[in-house]
């Protein structure tokens, strides 16, 4: 017997006395009994529909081989039988996202990460925002419809990764769904409408494993959907995973995760305790704000610097293709540069005099040209309009207004913080010192901020792999406190303390030059 993890799938080995005359112990009877001393004291069925296969094929193999398991909440379930042990035992993890699914196929046996890969959502094309969809879903067919289209993304992405390793999909024997509490409903055919109305409860959170053919998926047919649990309408999957990779959960000094997408969601606090909030404050930082935003990916500036002497402006660009608009990062690059350089004012307003020929005016508002059509080969000049900086300064008000009302709901400074981890594209590619400038997040040692890459996939990925991290899962749920914004007014009142560079309070941020110029 070997085993190198505690996987969602498990692999034993079996070698039983073939039946005689004296001993006419049934087959899958038999293969039980063979078992059940390995596993302990844990419940072994077989399912119904995998009966017939696992019989035959024990018989096949001569009673010996390998004997593969899902090891669920309530017991094992014994779905097949292999002559030898595989070299590899492929589990997707999935980061399912509004916009993008982001997933990778890893080896269950040994933990190494096969093949990345990711794909917009489809379900974008009947609206870009979860309340849109929310509302298609009460149309006719609707939820069918969401339903199918992220269904057909997963087994096309499944099929892709699979591919890059000389594996098919078919090969997959468990998936796990790491979203927001709406898209796992949307991914689970679930309706989501009493998710935005009072009193917001959504129709499970603990959803338990379920056979991948029965939502639609084309894996293995005895693969297992596993959905990370939720702790609301408003905390998902996703931040659960998060908390949980990042090892907020078992951490002995307050901690801090900041995940930036759609929305803005913070979590606070150790083993001990977890408090939690989301708010409006992502689509500014995912290319959803700017009408040049984009995604990050190729084409787009994700790093800008302004010479605040000269007012010289340099960017660079992802895989150093030609710009065709600027991500996130590089907006709060340019949004400070341009402040220090003293282009724009305290309240985030353009200052003509300053800002020379890149200020132009397009139909009837102005705008700042960070990279001109020749840059940009002959396509539209990326620029930055008011009304775009307009939009960042709530954005990035609201973000630093939900860090100071989550602090203060439980008492604790942010210098009291031993680590702040920053999830997301906004935690790879965002230059903190960048942020601290625009008061987007407080002003402390650069190196409190660690960069956690994408926690809801990364959780996702130990999810299958480690009953430990599982376990952990549904403790964080119980353990969690969700603040509600909403019906928050020590937030607004804070938001509306934050709507200038760096804050109307500047003494919170000793380390930014304060100009306190308005034109």
């Amino acid at each position: 017997m070997k085993q190198t993890l505690e996987a969602a799938v498990r692999f034993w080995h079996v070698e039983a006395v073939a039946p005689s005359l004296k001993d006419n112990t049934a087959d899958i009877d038999r293969l039980k009994r063979e078992l059940l001393p390995l596993l302990g004291e844990q419940d072994l069925i077989v399912p119904y529909s995998r009966v017939v296969h696992v019989a035959e094929k024990f018989r096949q193999f001569g009673f010996k081989g390998i004997a593969v398991l899902h090891d669920l909440p309530h017991g094992l379930e014994l779905v097949d039988f292999l002559e030898s042990m595989p070299s590899v035992a492929a589990g997707l993890a999935l980061d399912l996202g509004t916009t993008h699914l982001e997933a990778s196929l890893v080896n269950l046996l040994t933990g190494e990460i096969l093949s990345e890969g990711h794909c917009p959502n489809p379900q974008i094309r009947h609206g870009a925002d979860i309340l849109a969809r929310i509302q298609f879903a009460d149309k006719q067919d609707g939820l069918q419809q969401l339903k199918e289209d992220v269904v057909g993304a997963i087994n096309s992405l499944a099929g892709r990764l699979s591919a890059e390793v000389s594996l098919t999909a078919d090969s997959i024997w468990a998936i796990s769904v790491s979203g927001n509490t709406t898209m796992s409903h949307f991914f689970l055919g679930l309706t989501p409408y009493h998710i935005c109305r009072e009193p917001y409860i959504p129709q499970v959170n603990t959803m338990d494993p379920c056979p991948a053919p029965e939502i639609g998926l084309q894996l293995h047919p005895a693969a297992k959907v596993w959905v990370l649990p939720s702790s609301g309408s408003y905390f998902g999957g996703d931040l659960i995973s998060g908390i949980v990779a990042s090892g907020l959960d078992q951490a002995e000094e307050v901690n801090m995760l900041i995940d930036v997408g759609t929305n803005a969601e913070v979590i606070l606090g150790n083993r001990d305790w977890l408090i939690a909030c989301a708010g409006a404050a992502g689509p500014a930082l995912e290319g959803g704000v700017a009408r040049m935003g984009m995604r990050a990916g190729p084409g787009a500036i994700e790093h800008v610097e302004i010479d605040p002497e000269t007012g010289k402006l340099t960017y660079t660009t992802i895989d150093n293709a030609a710009p065709k608009g600027i991500c996130g990062s590089g907006i709060i690059d340019l949004v400070a540069g341009l402040y220090l350089s003293e282009m724009i004012d305290i309240r985030g307003k353009f200052r003509p005099a300053a800002m020379g020929e890149r200020l132009v005016t397009v139909g009837d508002e102005r705008a700042f040209i960070v990279a001109t059509a020749d840059e940009a080969d002959g396509e539209d000049p990326v620029l930055l309009s008011q009304v775009d900086l307009d939009a960042l300064m709530r954005s990035k008000a609201a973000m630093y207004a939900i860090l100071t009302t989550l602090v203060n709901q439980v008492g604790v400074e942010f210098e009291q913080l031993a680590r702040i981890h920053v999830a997301g594209a906004f935690g790879r590619h965002i230059a903190p010192q960048q942020a601290i400038v625009l008061g987007m997040l407080p002003d402390l040692p650069l190196d409190t901020y660690k960069p956690v890459g994408n926690s809801s996939k990364a959780g996702a990925e130990q999810f299958l792999l480690h009953r430990d991290f599982r376990k952990r899962c549904d403790d964080v749920v119980q353990r969690i406190t969700y603040i509600e914004l909403n019906v928050n007014q020590e937030f607004m009142i804070r938001f509306s303390g934050s709507r200038f560079i760096p804050h109307t309070d500047h003494t919170l941020f000793p380390s930014v030059p304060f100009f306190g110029n308005t034109d």
